[in-house]
C-alpha cells in the first residue's frame, strides 16, 4: 500500500512522533496501543465497549485461531472482521511467540514450524508463505512474517542462528507477500537477543527487503530495561521516521512512555487485561492490588483522576468485594478500567506531541507515577 504511514507531528525535545497508518479498515493515529484478543476477543470486554473507550486497532493471534475456529471456517464467514464482528483494524501475530511459550512442542527447521497442538495434539506446520496465505485469506489489516523467538539469556551463536533463521523466512514471506498482492501492511520483524551487532545486521536487512512496517521482536523476554531500551534506540537509530516501529509485547505503563520518547509508534501488551483479572490495576499514582485488605473499607474511586466507567461509579471496597467473591462483574470492571487506563495514556501522548510538549506530560506523569 502506498504512502500507507506519513509523520503528522514530531516533539522537538524527543524522538516522539505522532502519526497516521492507513489501512483497509480505517486510519490509525499513532502513538497506538494495541489490546490483544487472542481469540478474536478481548477478554471481559464487549467490542462496543472497545469502540467506547477509543480503541483503535486489536491484536490476534495466529496460532491461536488457526487452531480454533480454524482458518477456513473464517474465511467462510467472509474474513476475520466479518467473523468476529470488528469493523476496526485488526493486526495478526505470526506464531512466532508460540515458538518460545510453547517450545516443548514445537520442532524448526528451515522449512518452517512444525506444531503440536496444544488442546488434542494435532500436528500443523507454519511455513513463511503459508503464514502470510492465511492472514491474507481472512483479510487482517496488519500482517507479520514468521520469525524465530528464542530465550533469555541466550549464547551468541543461539541468537545469530535464529536470527539466520528469520531472516530467511522472512525473505521467503515478503517474496510471497510480492507475489500474491493481499490488502494487508507487511511489517518484518526484527531479532538477534540483546547482540548489537545482530540487532543492526537484523535491522537492515528488513530494510533492504523493503517490508512496510518494522516490528521489534525478541524483547520483554527476560532481559533488564536497560539492554531492552539500548535495542530499542538502537533499532530507532537506523529505521526511517517514516516507516512506522512497533516493539512487540510491551509493556508496562512507564515502558511505553519511554519507548515513545524514542520514536516508537506502536505497541501491544496483555497485561492491562491479564492484570486486571489478577487484581492488578493501574492509577495514576501506580498498581493497586486491590485484593489487599486495606481495600475493604475503601469508598474512594479506584483513581481519582480517571474519567472511565468504573472509576465513576465504583469504589475500591466494591471493587475489592466483587474480586474476593469471584464475580464476573469484577473482571468486567477492571478490564475496562485497565484497558482505558492504558488508551488515555496514548490518547494523552499523542496530544502532547501535537502540542510540543511531550516532555512535560512525561515528566509529569513519573512525578506522581510509582512504577513497578
Amino acid at each position: 500500500m502506498d504512502n500507507f504511514f506519513t509523520v503528522l507531528d514530531k516533539d522537538p525535545n524527543s524522538k516522539a512522533k505522532k502519526g497516521k497508518l492507513i489501512t483497509s479498515h480505517g486510519e490509525i493515529i499513532t502513538p497506538v496501543f494495541m489490546p490483544v484478543g487472542t481469540q478474536g476477543a478481548i477478554k471481559g470486554m464487549l467490542h462496543k465497549d472497545m469502540e467506547s473507550i477509543g480503541t483503535q486497532i486489536i491484536l490476534n493471534n495466529l496460532y491461536h485461531i488457526t487452531l480454533r475456529p480454524g482458518i477456513e471456517r473464517i474465511v467462510e464467514a467472509g474474513g476475520i472482521h466479518e467473523f468476529i464482528g470488528w469493523d476496526k483494524p485488526i493486526l495478526t501475530d505470526s506464531g512466532g511467540f508460540q515458538i518460545l511459550s510453547l517450545s516443548n512442542l514445537v520442532k524448526t527447521d528451515d522449512r518452517g514450524v512444525k506444531f503440536k497442538s496444544h488442546i488434542d495434539g494435532k500436528e500443523f506446520l507454519f511455513t513463511p508463505e503459508s503464514v502470510i496465505q492465511s492472514q491474507a485469506d481472512i483479510r487482517v489489516d496488519v500482517m507479520m512474517p514468521l520469525d524465530y523467538l528464542i530465550e533469555y539469556p541466550a549464547t551468541y551463536e543461539k541468537a545469530k542462528r535464529a536470527l539466520d533463521i528469520t531472516l530467511n523466512w522472512e525473505k521467503r514471506a515478503i517474496d510471497y507477500y510480492e507475489q500474491i498482492k493481499p490488502e494487508g501492511i507487511l511489517f518484518g520483524i526484527t531479532q538477534g537477543s540483546v547482540f548489537k551487532d545482530l540487532r543492526i545486521k537484523s535491522t537492515e536487512k528488513l530494510l533492504e527487503m523493503g517490508f512496510e512496517g518494522i516490528a521489534i521482536g525478541g524483547l520483554s523476554v527476560g532481559e533488564t530495561k536497560q539492554e531492552m531500551f539500548e535495542i530499542i534506540k538502537l533499532t530507532r537509530e537506523i529505521v526511517p521516521d517514516d516507516i512506522p516501529v512497533y516493539l512487540m509485547g510491551v509493556g508496562k505503563p512507564e515502558d511505553i512512555i519511554r519507548a515513545v520518547d524514542l520514536g516508537i509508534d506502536m505497541f501491544d501488551c496483555v497485561l492491562p487485561t491479564r492484570n486486571a483479572r489478577t487484581g492488578w490495576l493501574y492509577t495514576h499514582e501506580g498498581k493497586i492490588i486491590i485484593k489487599n485488605s486495606r481495600y475493604s473499607e475503601d469508598f474512594s474511586p479506584l483513581d481519582s483522576e480517571c474519567s472511565c466507567y468504573t472509576c465513576k461509579n465504583f469504589s475500591r471496597a466494591y471493587l475489592r468485594h466483587l474480586y474476593v467473591t469471584r464475580e464476573i462483574n469484577y473482571s468486567i470492571l477492571s478490564t475496562f478500567h485497565n484497558l482505558f487506563f492504558y488508551l488515555d495514556i496514548m490518547r494523552k501522548i499523542r496530544q502532547s506531541i501535537g502540542l510540543k510538549s511531550f516532555n512535560s506530560f512525561k515528566e509529569d506523569f513519573f512525578k506522581k507515577y510509582k512504577e513497578s
